[in-house]
């Protein structure tokens, strides 16, 4: 890995799959009795902003990488990605509760607004000199819920490069005192909401006519196939589910890759998606004035290259050496475009050539694996699977045996 600079031992972490010891995993969960390994590739081409980028991914699914690699190809010809991404901005939520007059208490929130961002910037004078801190206070009214009328406080606050959790976390619980005194009301949960959609990401990708020139069709012709597989995401929330797991099927590798929490990552995708009230395509896709296809996505992307399991995992470490970011915006910037690029590989493949068609030969290979093949055995006993296009276990093993019957 001369490309990323990487020192032997950190090659040697990236190809052992034991890289984090029983010993560091025991400090990071509870009753640790393993460490469970999953395959990590690299995905190429990448193209952003006019720079490289190599994307380190940890996923199970077979080809994902190599999928994602051919897609950003085909962006790369139309120019790369171009992407951006809002200050890292998180929401800590503070529910109020048993306010006699929630209104006014609403109105004396706000008007107390400087008293409470100057209270919470102390609770962290570290972020705060690294030009991060609370930034402002919301105040919404729910006048029906299942226990009646509440006050939801935000409290808006930089996180900077961090993912954020525990410093919102701990100015929500700082703050719930005061908010109590200014309310004259109780607050029940503190906590921050993965719905960071003051932290957003966003890419986008021009993928020129004559790439999409595939399977025989012209290249107005590909365009037009790939328009019409998005168009059907647009309209159907069933379809559009499928879609955007298609999307966080990049994301996620890239997030878990790095260390971050792809659960959370997962929320505010999905809640995002959501937020008309009908659930949509995290992605769209249009036809340009030079008929060429062009790609766009927005979404919430809260993630850190510091702190928590980034700063713990070895080969989290090195995945991030690999990426050469230089912050957490940048990180959310790479992740929008793969996911943009994933979505791109996707529809590709539906749309042009069957999803099965790619798929099934590394498909094959792990059922050639669960069938018992080990060596070179799994590549014959896959390449028989894709032949006879019966990509089950049962022929698997009835070939395997064929074959050891046959070398007996």
């Amino acid at each position: 890995m001369e490309y990323a600079g990487l020192s032997h031992e950190e090659m040697a972490t990236l190809q052992s799959g034991g890289s984090l010891s029983i010993d560091q995993a025991d400090r990071m969960i509870e009753n640790v009795v393993g460490v469970y390994g999953l395959p990590l590739g690299i995905a190429t081409n990448f193209l952003l902003n006019g720079r490289d980028y190599l994307i380190p991914m940890v996923v199970e699914e077979p080809s994902v990488v190599a999928g994602l690699s051919y897609a950003a190809r085909l962006v790369r010809q139309g120019g790369g990605f171009q992407t951006s991404s809002d200050e890292p901005v998180m929401i800590g939520q503070m529910q109020v509760l048993d306010v006699p007059d929630p209104a006014a208490a609403r109105l004396r929130l706000l008007a107390a607004k400087e008293e409470l961002l100057t209270f919470a910037n102390q609770l962290d004078p570290i972020i705060v000199r690294l030009g991060g801190g609370a930034r402002d206070i919301q105040v919404r009214l729910m006048d029906d819920s299942p226990v009646g009328p509440m006050l939801v406080v935000h409290l808006l606050y930089d996180v900077r490069d961090a993912m954020g959790a525990n410093a919102v976390n701990t100015a929500a619980e700082a703050l719930s005192p005061l908010v109590e005194s200014l309310t004259g009301g109780r607050v029940g949960l503190r906590i921050l909401s993965n719905l960071a959609d003051h932290r957003l990401a966003r890419a986008q990708g021009v993928v020129p006519a004559e790439a999409l020139a595939l399977e025989g069709l012209t290249p107005q012709e590909g365009v037009q196939r790939l328009l019409e597989a998005y168009a059907f995401a647009a309209v159907d929330p069933y379809r559009a589910a499928t879609h955007n797991k298609g999307i966080m099927n990049g994301i996620d590798a890239v997030v878990i890759a790095t260390g971050n929490d792809w659960r959370a990552i997962e929320a505010g995708a999905h809640t995002y998606a959501a937020r008309s009230g009908t659930y949509r395509p995290l992605t769209a896709w249009e036809r340009n004035a030079n008929g060429d296809l062009v790609g766009s996505i927005e979404l919430p992307l809260a993630v850190g290259t510091v702190g928590g399991a980034t700063r713990v995992h070895p080969q989290a470490q090195v995945a991030l050496k690999i990426l050469g970011v230089s912050g957490a915006r940048e990180l959310a910037q790479v992740m929008a475009a793969v996911g943009l690029a994933q979505n791109l590989a996707a529809l590709r493949a539906l749309a042009m050539e069957g999803i099965q068609r790619g798929h099934m030969q590394l498909h094959a290979r792990q059922v050639a694996m669960a069938a018992g093949a080990s060596g070179d055995m799994v590549e014959r006993v896959a390449a028989r699977l894709v032949e006879e296009k019966v990509v089950r276990v049962d022929r698997a093993e009835a070939i395997l045996a064929e074959l050891r019957a046959q070398g007996s």
